[in-house]
Parts: structure tokens; sequence; C-alpha cells
């Protein structure tokens, strides 16, 4: 997320998930790795939780709105959580890299808005994705409109790009009398991956995020 003179697509993008068009195969993978390894220290790890951010989906699924609104998250660790979570998708789903790198989700973005008009916002003749490259400030001036009327068109625009969230069930909840197999397997597993995220937590210093660490 950028942060110096910010675009309209940057503001809008703050609000949609870090991954869209994840599919529920991907977003259960990833849920039942955890938070997977050399990412985030113990302390964030319980802010995380205490936020609902149960496992990787939850942080998958999330925007970087919702992820900086817990204590200590900012841009710099966004972009970490996102590049760890790249590396996970890539590791599980063959051509997920391709598909969800940041400038692949950004160009689908466009293009869904390149599909709408931008006369709805006052911008005639150009479409949303021609307004959405220009800057937040720009925009205000040439519209001439408040900082209220622009975040209701943040907001309008959000809700045209949010993407069907996929359905990913929660594996500690889900009853064991109607779970199948796999399902099992995967609570089996988490659970595991739960422990063993305690056992590596009360072992491990209390060191920052790496968001270079490849994790295997």
């Amino acid at each position: 997320m950028r942060t110096l003179q910010p675009t309209l697509f940057d503001a809008v993008s703050a609000h949609l998930p870090l991954f869209d068009g994840l599919s529920e195969e991907a977003a259960e993978r990833l849920a039942a790795g955890g938070y997977g390894r050399g990412l985030l220290t113990a302390s964030l790890q319980a802010r995380l939780r205490k936020a609902g951010f149960a496992d990787m989906a939850a942080l998958a699924l999330a925007s970087p709105v919702e992820l900086m609104a817990v204590r200590k998250v900012g841009p710099v660790r966004v972009s970490a959580i996102r590049a760890h979570l790249l590396r996970e998708l890539a590791r599980l789903v063959p051509g997920a890299r391709a598909d969800h790198d940041s400038s692949a989700t950004d160009r689908r973005r466009l293009e869904r808005l390149r599909a709408m008009p931008g006369e709805r916002f006052g911008w005639a003749g150009e479409t949303c994705a021609d307004l959405a490259v220009k800057r937040c400030a720009d925009i205000r001036a040439e519209l001439d409109i408040p900082a209220a009327d622009l975040d209701r068109i943040v907001a309008a625009l959000t809700r045209a790009l949010l993407p069907e969230r996929p359905r990913v069930p929660s594996v500690a909840a889900a009853p064991e009398g109607d779970a199948a197999p796999g399902t099992t397997r995967a609570r089996e597993r988490a659970e595991l991956l739960r422990e063993q995220d305690r056992q590596w937590d009360a072992a491990a210093p209390d060191a920052d995020i790496r968001p270079r660490r490849v994790v295997r």
C-alpha cells in the first residue's frame, strides 16, 4: 500500500482483501498451516488471534485496513505478511504466484474498473479505471468535492470490486460427527500445527518480523 500521494486505486485497494480470486481449496490449505513459520512474533500472533485472524487464510482474506487496525501492524508489516502468504500459496497451489502477485491482482481490479463508466461519479467521458489512477488530492480538486464525497466514491468502488470470499469453515468448530475424512485430517493437522506453534513460540526469542526469510 503506497503512502506518498495516494491514488484513488490505492485508497480502494486498502479496503480489499490481500488476495482476491482465492479458491476454497487454497484458503483451506492456508488455514491448515496456521501462521506458517518465520513471520510473526509470539506477541503479534496473540494480537492477531485476539482480533479474529486465526490463521493464514484469515490473513489472506483480510484487507490492509483491517490488518492495520491491529496494534503494531503497519504498511511495512502488511507487505511482509502478503509476501509470506504468497510464498505459502506458491508452495501449496501450482500457478498461484502468477495468479496472485500484486501486479496480477492490480491488473484484474483495474480491468473490472475499466468496465465501469466514470460518469456515475461525475467524471464524464472516462472509465472508473481512468479515474482510479489519479491522485486523491487531484480528484478532489478537479471534481470540487469535499473529503466525505471522495470517501463515498472509495466505498462505492470497494463494494463493486469486493470479491466473493471463499467459505473456510472453522476447523476447530466443525462437529466431529459431521466431519468428512479430509476435514478431520485438516482439523488434526491444524491442531498439531497450533501445538507446534506454541512450542516454537515458547522457545523462540521475541524477534521482529523477518519478511525475507523463506518458509519451508
